[in-house]
């Protein structure tokens, strides 16, 4: 491969709304590795769904100038669809509820058929990556970015349940990619907008924040994300994900896939190392694909450049270029996976959260509602989610007891009865005498909600985290 051609297979870059067939030049043009899809990128029909076949059509348009240059590998199409409120894919496809449910329901098989059953969704249309799961592990209500994205704030709960989504979604044929190294659970920035700061001593990251990628590591998993992250053990003031210091400590753990970074344009790197620099420091640190840059020409160019001076080792973009394409080539070999039918995970979706809502206080058995029930608080829909959820219980509404519905970082509210439906750390200061914990807001999470509000279900999840008084675990027996 010639020099422009390596700079260009360590590239996964965005694109703007519908300019499918100007990025598909730019693949071609630039020898890129492939694509990502962001939420502006999706089709939709006119009903405002998700319209397949045109998604599928982009994917196999993006997938085909991956192929220009005769590589005997596949191109990517990649997404970010963990569940809950990080999903660039809705309905028809299934809508799965916060991935803290999988730390909450405790089944690690659950879990694993969930992996399988959202990566399976993916495949018919020309998914190949998928930047997920999330493996942080929160802190709790200081963390301000991942909350419920974290399956638990167990580092042991983290690494089962991590490892066993990333096998599901191997098994349906989209490579996952574990996030975000060194950890982002445990700072108490959004590294989206600035740069978090990590003053951890190392011994207390690997205890906490790496065991579920060491763990992810010891499986075999292909893909690891490093997050823009200052670490102070490592490289005070430098993100993790342009630090040397960070990629020898990931390779230290017996790391041999393929580190990506982060997105690039994020508020945490873009402020600071604009144009090119950042993928020059980024791969020259370690890195072996750069997610994301501001401007994909400009790094790629960088990148050339940087090589024809000398600053840039080639050893370094040869050894990033093979790592990726042999995770390519691995995928491209391995079974073709026929993927599954849109909404077809609906039932495994329904079961995780029926086995995750959580009661952190109030009765475990029998109705906790006389039949009938009020509601207020939570965003747009979700009210109206609850109340077809409640009259499919048999619920009527309009009086009873009242329910407020508690959202991402909502303030923390009273009613008889309060429902966190994404971390529960809200439920801590409220007054409601019954607090309840969904972790999602599906259909089937409100389903869930109003099945155990009728006493047709009771509680079967466990608080994954700390919440106040109520210690991790807390939940009907």
């Amino acid at each position: 491969m010639t020099t422009e051609e390596k700079a260009g297979q360590v590239l996964l870059p965005f694109f703007r709304g519908r300019e499918v067939e100007a990025h598909a030049a730019a693949i071609e043009r630039l020898h890129l590795a492939g694509s990502i899809i962001m939420g502006d990128n999706v089709p939709k029909d006119p009903q405002g769904k998700l319209d397949l076949a045109g998604m599928a059509a982009i994917n196999h348009r993006l997938a085909q100038a991956t192929l220009a240059d005769g590589d005997p590998w596949p191109g990517m199409v990649a997404v970010d669809q963990e569940g809950g409120l990080v999903a660039r894919l809705g309905a028809p496809l299934t809508e799965w509820p916060a991935p803290m449910s999988y730390g909450a329901a405790g089944n690690e098989t659950l879990t694993r058929e969930a992996g399988q059953g959202l990566a399976g969704e993916l495949v018919p249309l020309g998914f190949n990556v998928d930047f997920a799961p999330d493996t942080d592990v929160t802190i709790g209500p200081m963390d301000p970015t991942i909350g419920a994205r974290s399956m638990s704030a167990d580092p042991a709960a983290v690494a089962v349940h991590g490892v066993a989504f990333s096998r599901g979604m191997l098994a349906a044929g989209v490579l996952p990619a574990v996030k975000h190294f060194p950890g982002h659970g445990s700072v108490t920035a959004d590294s989206h907008i600035s740069l978090p700061l990590q003053p951890a001593a190392i011994e207390e990251l690997r205890g906490r924040d790496w065991k579920p990628f060491q763990a992810a590591i010891d499986a075999g998993m292909p893909m690891v994300m490093t997050g823009h992250i200052a670490v102070t053990a490592l490289e005070p003031g430098v993100p993790a994900s342009l630090s040397a210091h960070t990629y020898a400590a990931l390779r230290g753990l017996g790391f041999n896939g393929v580190a990506v970074t982060d997105a690039l344009n994020m508020g945490a790197v873009a402020k600071q190392y604009p144009g090119g620099t950042a993928a020059v420091m980024a791969l020259a640190a370690g890195a072996d694909l750069l997610l994301m840059p501001v401007d994909v020409a400009q790094a790629h160019a960088a990148i050339v450049g940087a090589v024809q001076s000398g600053s840039l080792p080639a050893e370094r973009l040869d050894e990033a270029a093979r790592r990726v394409a042999t995770m390519m080539l691995w995928q491209g070999r391995r079974a073709s996976a026929a993927g599954t039918p849109a909404g077809s995970g609906a039932p495994v979706s329904a079961r995780v959260s029926a086995s995750a809502v959580t009661v952190v206080s109030g009765p475990c058995t029998g109705p906790m509602v006389p039949g009938a029930v009020r509601v207020t608080g939570g965003g747009p829909g979700d009210r109206e989610r609850f109340e077809a959820a409640a009259a499919r219980a048999g619920l009527t509404l309009g009086s009873g007891p009242l329910v407020n519905l508690i959202g991402f970082g909502a303030r923390p509210a009273g009613g008889d009865i309060a429902v966190a439906l994404d971390a529960p750390w809200p439920l801590r200061d409220s007054p409601a005498p019954v607090r309840l914990a969904l972790y999602g807001r599906s259909d089937a999470a409100f389903d869930a909600l109003a099945a155990v509000l009728a006493g047709k279900a009771t509680a079967a999840g466990k608080l994954p985290a700390a919440v106040g008084s109520f210690p991790a675990g807390t939940g009907c027996p």
